[in-house]
């Protein structure tokens, strides 16, 4: 079965999952287009999540996709749902202080509350009946693949080398995101550290291609018709597109960020693990620097935690250097403000039978 099938979408052009910058206006776009729309759970409650679910059905009778970040654990990192480390926590409190004094924002107090549970979120999730589920960071389990399939459920794993391409297959899944190194966000490597997981779309798409059966969506590096082009070539069934989504005014993205993501060039982003405590994909600004040259950075997702609170204030005062500037190596070839610009440019670049 083809993907477009598989799916039951038009065309086969995924939107990003953005966790924690997610807009159900714009997932909403993308399904109207034809395509296949994302919102990314991450952090959010059951509540939250039953809610997402209805404003998206509001906005589009179409298929969607919700994203989740499976409770994958690296050295040092909490246990899942589980508290922090006093002593983590007081190192990048104080590392962080300026950043909280410069945008007057208050410094979260001892104990910092846990993000919601992985379990409580799959259930919502299920109960939610989207049509696929995607998921990053690890293989979803046997019994939560064979739930979703008894649901009516597509699974979708992300994967950023062939090893992981393969676990996920075996763990059978539907479809198989080949997430390259140029990607913006978090980099969602599980069977080894991210550093040691940096393969370019280019030489990624297609031995993923040609390790597995399942159909193959290309990601990262890909933001206009030559990009959907290449990445057909190499094999892919689809094409999964993040920056150029994140800089139109359907994204929840501030004005100051979707600029910066426009005028970006290819060598300016950097791995970090500044922001969140885990590495991911962005343009280095002010914060970065201090954060990086601090040497204190706790782990994932305290340090993801204390930082979204003076990041919510930058916001909202629209600067830029206390920002998370995700944004991908491609990201300078975003040229449109509006989604449905960024859909058909992509369409562009289909072979002709899928235009």
């Amino acid at each position: 079965m083809d993907l477009t099938s598989l799916l039951g979408i038009e065309t086969p052009i995924v939107l990003g999952p953005f966790g924690g910058m997610s807009s159900v206006e714009l997932t909403a776009a993308v399904s109207e287009a034809g395509g296949l729309g994302s919102f990314g759970l991450y952090g959010l409650g059951p509540d939250r999540i039953v809610e997402v679910t209805r404003e998206l059905r509001e906005r589009t009778s179409r298929p969607f996709a919700l994203n989740l970040w499976l409770p994958f654990r690296r050295a040092g990192e909490p246990a899942p749902g589980g508290g922090f480390d006093r002593g983590d926590y007081d190192r990048a409190v104080d590392a962080l202080r300026p950043l909280f004094a410069e945008t007057g924002a208050e410094v979260p107090v001892w104990p910092v509350a846990p993000l919601p549970g992985f379990e409580e979120q799959l259930a919502a999730a299920f109960a939610a009946r989207p049509a696929v589920l995607s998921f990053v960071f690890g293989v979803p389990s046997p019994e939560l693949v064979e739930e979703a399939h008894r649901r009516g459920i597509r699974v979708v794993g992300t994967a950023t080398t062939v090893p992981e391409a393969v676990a996920l297959q075996e763990g059978g899944v539907d479809a198989v995101v080949a997430s390259g190194a140029e990607g913006a966000g978090h980099r969602p490597s599980f069977l080894a550290d991210s550093e040691s997981s940096l393969v370019g779309s280019f030489s990624l798409i297609p031995q993923v291609v040609d390790a597995v059966d399942v159909p193959v969506i290309a990601a990262g590096g890909i933001a206009d018709r030559r990009g959907v082009a290449a990445a057909f070539a190499l094999g892919a069934s689809a094409v999964q597109v993040g920056s150029a989504f994140l800089a139109t005014r359907q994204s929840v993205a501030p004005a100051v960020h979707r600029d910066r993501i426009r005028s970006a060039q290819a060598h300016e982003t950097v791995l970090t693990r500044a922001m969140s405590g885990r590495s991911a994909r962005g343009l280095p600004n002010r914060a970065v620097r201090t954060i990086e040259q601090s040497g204190a950075i706790a782990p994932f997702p305290l340090q993801n935690i204390l930082t979204g609170v003076f990041r919510r204030a930058a916001s909202q005062r629209g600067d830029a250097d206390l920002l998370s500037l995700w944004m991908g190596q491609s990201a300078g070839l975003a040229r449109h403000d509006d989604a449905a610009d960024v859909f058909a440019e992509l369409v562009a670049g289909l072979p002709g039978a899928l235009r």
